[in-house]
């Protein structure tokens, strides 16, 4: 196996890859289109844009049973999507913003927008075959250390900083920078050689394959013990909270009177820098506390800081003065809290993952997270229309907590 930090070298740089067009669509977009002037139903429902990491799940096993033994099991997959990634960002590049009022440039723009999620969905199916194939068990929280951070540089860049340059460079030029970063991210991929014991369980997954006839067999493995099953309801109660958040918090900002670089440096920049910081706290902590506990500990933090959001859209409904600075601070202690709680979970869904199904089973309890998030934010947006920031937020706190029993009863189970 090649050296340790080589490892986190290739993991780090496949996930920054992948957070840069995410951070974009996740954290620059939405923004964009509320200056706009759209409203926060139609803002949510550009959370379609990320129906691929949704469903990837229905191409996870054909990841996982085929690839080219030569050329490395799941770089065989990574090196083209992360190449056709570079594609699509140029393409957009000469894609007018201008004209996003037009509906022929806007359908372009969804499509294109499409097509780089579907390719970014792919690339991580592989990257997480890698990782928990490649990765030991005390390895497993140094490696979700490494994507977290490499996901959240790629969310400072592609969100932040994108919002930033657009004050002061045109379309073109920023999307094209980006396309450079994406292929500057793919050399530690091509500098790296997958170990041959791969081959061995691409052996044992063409004879195991997992078909559609297979689903409910599939489906059996978190059935065999109460452990299981309970960790199943965790990670569908996961992420209700950041699903019916997501499309309020940077609106909330927009409408609080913060600009495109308040918003981009001290928002989303500020915000990803500190969930660096968290990520590694978290790598840290898994030294020296149980996964079970780091999980359950960082989800009480998490509900203190959605608490901490429900008080500012108070504030500001009531007309009252919100020093910049505490809107800065709330954000960046609800970033690092939830990139300690990711780092975590993460963890959690490697241990859960087995070795011959390596990418299909990641896949699979990653994509329940992404289903329930997006499938919330799209529904959020409405619902944030007719209650209001205030009223809406409050109401998420509490829905926080009550995902909370489904912790403390798979927690049960591990003692």
């Amino acid at each position: 196996m090649p050296g340790t930090p080589n490892i986190y070298i290739v993991l780090f740089s496949l996930y920054w890859a992948q957070g840069l067009p995410v951070g974009f669509m996740t954290h620059a977009l939405p923004v964009i289109l509320r200056a706009q002037g759209v409203s926060l139903a139609h803002i949510g429902g550009f959370g379609l844009l990320m129906l691929p990491w949704s469903i990837k799940i229905f191409w996870a096993p054909w990841v996982d049973r085929f690839g080219s033994s030569a050329l490395g099991h799941y770089r065989s997959w990574i090196i083209p999507t992360q190449l056709l990634s570079v594609a699509v960002l140029i393409g957009l590049s000469f894609l007018p913003i201008q004209a996003l009022n037009q509906p022929e440039y806007l359908l372009a723009f969804f499509v294109a927008l499409l097509s780089m999620n579907l390719v970014g969905a792919t690339q991580d199916i592989a990257t997480d075959g890698l990782a928990v194939n490649i990765l030991k068990n005390e390895q497993q929280h140094w490696g979700n250390t490494f994507q977290v951070i490499g996901s959240r540089l790629g969310f400072i860049v592609g969100g932040g900083a994108i919002l930033w340059a657009l004050d002061w460079l045109d379309w073109k030029i920023t999307f094209l920078v980006l396309a450079g970063l994406v292929l500057l991210n793919t050399l530690p991929i091509l500098c790296f050689k997958e170990p041959v014991r791969f081959q061995h369980i691409q052996q044992v997954t063409d004879k195991e394959a997992f078909s559609w006839k297979k689903i409910k067999s599939y489906l059996n493995y978190f059935h065999q013990s109460r452990s299981l099953t309970l960790w199943l309801v965790v990670l569908v109660t996961f992420k209700v909270a950041d699903g019916l958040s997501g499309p309020l918090l940077k609106p909330l900002m927009v409408d609080m009177g913060l600009t495109f670089s308040q918003i981009g440096i001290y928002v989303t920049m500020l915000g990803a820098l500190a969930a660096l910081i968290g990520a590694g706290l978290a790598g840290l902590s898994l030294k020296y506390i149980s996964r079970a506990n780091a999980l359950l500990s960082f989800s009480v933090l998490k509900i203190f800081s959605l608490g901490a959001y429900a008080w500012l859209a108070f504030q500001y409904e009531a007309q009252q003065p919100i020093k910049p600075w505490l809107i800065y601070g709330i954000n960046a202690a609800e970033d690092m809290i939830s990139a300690m709680l990711l780092v975590v979970m993460l963890t959690l869904v490697m241990q859960y993952s087995r070795k011959n199904f390596a990418a299909t089973d990641f896949t699979f309890q990653v994509a329940l997270m992404a289903t329930v998030s997006g499938g919330l934010y799209s529904l959020s947006g409405i619902l944030g229309d007719l209650l209001g920031y205030a009223d809406y937020l409050a109401f998420i706190t509490v829905v926080a907590v009550i995902c909370l029993l489904p912790v403390l009863r798979w927690k049960a189970t591990l003692q």
